[in-house]
């Protein structure tokens, strides 16, 4: 039998752990029997410090993936969508599996399979939403090179695209109205405010996922994030860098491939058109095609695909979808 000093250390270690934050950590996969393994690798420790409950929500995979997770991450809720239903469908069918969230969960973390958290990763996401008005955390990201990924972005205009066009994203992300990229390199010390960041990996508060409701369905892949953090801005809820978590992100095809460039091309005047008159969307749509030509011309061919579906009106009306 336990000795009175066993059972005061047991009692003492679940109620030290019951004052950590709690997390629920919603994956996304499709076909990522590959990546899969090294970012459920990197949880113990990237999610050291929380709470934490693991959903995996799996988009029809063929390659093995909802059995891998089975078997690596028995304890892991597992949400088959039964369809490739995109990524913001997905992570609304894990929340939905988890329902509502209690007052012992602190954030909903949302998280790419191609992640490694590093070392308390997911600890500092969930403290940087204790800056007052702050609705979404995003870490220091780093790619496979081990190059930093400027993720901090501004709200999309038909200047700042036309700034990237002449000067490229990282000259004009130097210049606030010029560029969309944040690419100074002292934002990304501290606790920056942008307008959104790219989704591979944050942290969302529960103040925020109760204010914003379900993800926008109809952005199948790409633009998902953006929206989700304008809307949160509009409940006064911030979206900042957590410069204290980091994480490596070995990133998509998206920049080389044309289905998938197309895709958040179009999506990008899909959300534009959600809250602006038609004369300020024709004048994005119209630097945008000025941009994707302007690389098109010099041999892009994920730019060339891009432009022919802007200049096709019944691409810009189809449903989204792979």
């Amino acid at each position: 039998m336990p000795s009175s000093a066993e059972e005061r250390s047991s009692a003492e270690e679940r109620s030290s752990a019951a004052e950590l934050p709690g997390a629920v950590l919603v994956v996304v996969t499709w076909n990522s029997a590959d990546v899969m393994p090294g970012l459920l690798d990197s949880l113990e420790s990237g999610m050291a410090g929380l709470r934490w409950r693991l959903v995996v929500a799996d988009n029809d995979s063929a390659d093995g993936t909802a059995d891998l997770v089975r078997t690596k991450a028995p304890d892991a809720l597992l949400v088959q969508t039964g369809r490739n239903a995109g990524y913001a469908a997905a992570i609304n069918a894990a929340l939905e599996a988890v329902g509502p969230l209690g007052k012992e969960t602190d954030a909903v973390l949302v998280c790419n399979p191609d992640i490694r958290m590093r070392p308390g990763c997911g600890e500092a996401l969930v403290r940087g939403l204790d800056l007052p008005g702050t609705g979404i955390t995003a870490p220091l990201l780093y790619d496979g090179t081990g190059r930093m990924i400027r993720t901090l972005r501004r709200e999309p205009n038909p200047l700042r695209l036309l700034g990237e066009m002449v000067l490229g994203a990282h000259r004009s992300g130097r210049f606030a109205a010029l560029g969309e990229q944040v690419a100074d390199p002292e934002a990304y010390k501290g606790p920056t405010r942008a307008d959104w960041v790219a989704g591979s990996l944050m942290a969302l508060s529960r103040e925020c996922v109760e204010a914003c409701g379900p993800w926008d369905e109809s952005f199948f892949l790409y633009s998902e994030e953006t929206e989700y953090a304008l809307r949160a801005r509009t409940h006064g809820l911030a979206t900042r860098l957590a410069p204290d978590a980091v994480a490596v992100h070995l990133e998509g095809e998206a920049t080389v491939s044309p289905k998938l460039w197309t895709l958040l091309t179009v999506n990008r005047v899909r959300l534009y058109r959600r809250t602006h008159s038609a004369p300020a969307v024709a004048a994005f749509w119209g630097a945008l095609l000025l941009r994707e030509a302007s690389r098109a011309l010099l041999g892009r061919a994920s730019s060339k695909a891009a432009v022919r579906a802007l200049v096709s009106p019944a691409r810009l009306r189809a449903k989204p979808g792979p």
